[in-house]
């Protein structure tokens, strides 16, 4: 029987609060710049950066070849992506401030959900601790 260790418990639930708190993140900066002339919407495909955290846990990702070393986390930065307009504005600002307000809301709301699941899993394995 394996030992119960915080990624088995918790699964890929504390990468996905990581990466939706770093796409919060992109989309607040495109959000403050959509009046930037010239200034680019960036966003992750975060279904990509997430399967590639799961590859990752279930030890197909990078693996360590001595003690010291740490596991290999990708940074979200190199993931980043340019948002294609709808309608391009003639000050080449890319931003388009309905659809960041959506997508910041969406994924408020699915940051808000994993958080919620991971409290529920902390208060699960707190009973199980104390015997409950």
């Amino acid at each position: 029987m394996a030992a119960i260790n915080f990624t088995n418990a918790l699964g890929v639930h504390d990468s996905a609060l990581q990466l939706r708190a770093a796409r919060a993140e992109i989309l607040a900066n495109n959000l403050a710049n959509s009046d930037t002339p010239g200034f680019k919407a960036r966003d992750i495909n975060f279904q990509a950066i997430l399967a590639g955290e799961t590859a990752a846990t279930s030890g197909i990702g990078m693996n360590r070849t001595q003690k010291g070393h740490l596991e290999g986390k990708r940074e979200v930065d190199e993931d980043l992506l340019y948002r294609n307009p709808s309608q391009p504005s003639i000050d080449g600002n890319t931003v388009d401030s309905q659809i960041e307000q959506a997508l910041f809301t969406r994924n408020t709301l699915n940051y808000n959900t994993s958080f919620e699941f991971l409290s529920s899993k902390f208060k699960g394995m707190k009973g199980a601790i104390r015997g409950e």
